[in-house]
Protein backbone atom coordinates (compact mmCIF):
# COMPACT_ATOMS: atom_id res chain seq x y z
CA UNK A 1 0.00 0.00 0.00
CA UNK A 2 1.21 3.40 -0.88
CA UNK A 3 1.27 5.55 1.90
CA UNK A 4 -1.30 7.63 0.87
CA UNK A 5 -3.81 4.53 0.78
CA UNK A 6 -2.84 3.27 4.16
CA UNK A 7 -3.91 6.83 5.95
CA UNK A 8 -6.85 6.52 4.51
CA UNK A 9 -7.44 3.23 5.57
CA UNK A 10 -6.29 4.34 9.20
CA UNK A 11 -8.92 7.23 9.08
CA UNK A 12 -11.81 4.83 7.91
CA UNK A 13 -10.89 2.27 10.25
CA UNK A 14 -10.80 5.24 13.13
CA UNK A 15 -14.36 6.54 11.71
CA UNK A 16 -15.73 3.10 12.31
CA UNK A 17 -14.46 2.35 15.52
CA UNK A 18 -15.65 5.69 16.48
CA UNK A 19 -19.35 5.18 15.30
CA UNK A 20 -19.65 1.75 17.18
CA UNK A 21 -18.18 3.51 20.37
CA UNK A 22 -20.80 6.36 19.42
CA UNK A 23 -23.83 3.81 19.04
CA UNK A 24 -22.51 2.31 22.34
CA UNK A 25 -22.94 5.18 24.19
CA UNK A 26 -26.69 6.40 22.86
CA UNK A 27 -27.41 2.94 23.55
CA UNK A 28 -26.44 3.24 27.28
CA UNK A 29 -27.79 6.98 27.59
CA UNK A 30 -31.03 5.86 26.36
CA UNK A 31 -31.30 2.70 28.87
CA UNK A 32 -30.64 5.99 31.80
CA UNK A 33 -33.45 7.95 30.04
CA UNK A 34 -35.96 4.65 30.34
CA UNK A 35 -34.78 4.11 34.07
CA UNK A 36 -35.51 7.43 34.67
CA UNK A 37 -31.54 8.05 35.33
CA UNK A 38 -31.92 11.87 34.65
CA UNK A 39 -34.99 13.83 33.37
CA UNK A 40 -35.54 15.76 29.88
CA UNK A 41 -38.89 16.43 29.85
CA UNK A 42 -40.59 14.42 32.37
CA UNK A 43 -41.27 10.54 33.12
CA UNK A 44 -43.51 9.76 30.05
CA UNK A 45 -42.06 11.75 27.57
CA UNK A 46 -38.47 10.50 28.86
CA UNK A 47 -39.26 6.98 28.01
CA UNK A 48 -40.25 7.44 24.84
CA UNK A 49 -36.93 9.65 23.99
CA UNK A 50 -35.04 6.93 25.87
CA UNK A 51 -36.79 4.42 23.55
CA UNK A 52 -35.42 6.84 20.61
CA UNK A 53 -32.09 7.19 21.69
CA UNK A 54 -32.19 3.52 22.40
CA UNK A 55 -32.59 2.13 18.34
CA UNK A 56 -30.78 4.91 17.08
CA UNK A 57 -28.29 3.69 19.06
CA UNK A 58 -28.05 0.07 17.84
CA UNK A 59 -28.85 1.13 14.34
CA UNK A 60 -25.60 3.58 14.49
CA UNK A 61 -23.55 0.81 16.71
CA UNK A 62 -24.84 -2.59 14.45
CA UNK A 63 -25.28 -1.14 10.76
CA UNK A 64 -24.29 1.78 10.21
CA UNK A 65 -20.53 0.71 10.18
CA UNK A 66 -21.29 -2.41 7.38
CA UNK A 67 -22.95 0.05 5.22
CA UNK A 68 -20.03 2.64 5.74
CA UNK A 69 -17.46 -0.31 4.94
CA UNK A 70 -19.45 -1.62 1.63
CA UNK A 71 -18.92 1.95 0.69
CA UNK A 72 -15.68 2.30 0.61
CA UNK A 73 -14.77 -1.39 -0.12
CA UNK A 74 -12.40 -1.66 -3.11
CA UNK A 75 -13.37 -2.56 -6.37
CA UNK A 76 -12.84 -6.23 -7.06
CA UNK A 77 -10.19 -6.38 -10.00
CA UNK A 78 -10.83 -8.80 -12.92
Amino acid sequence: MTPANDALARKRYLALNLMRIMGALLVFAGFVLVRGGFELAGQPTDRWIGAAVVLIGAFDFAVMPMILARRWRSPKEL
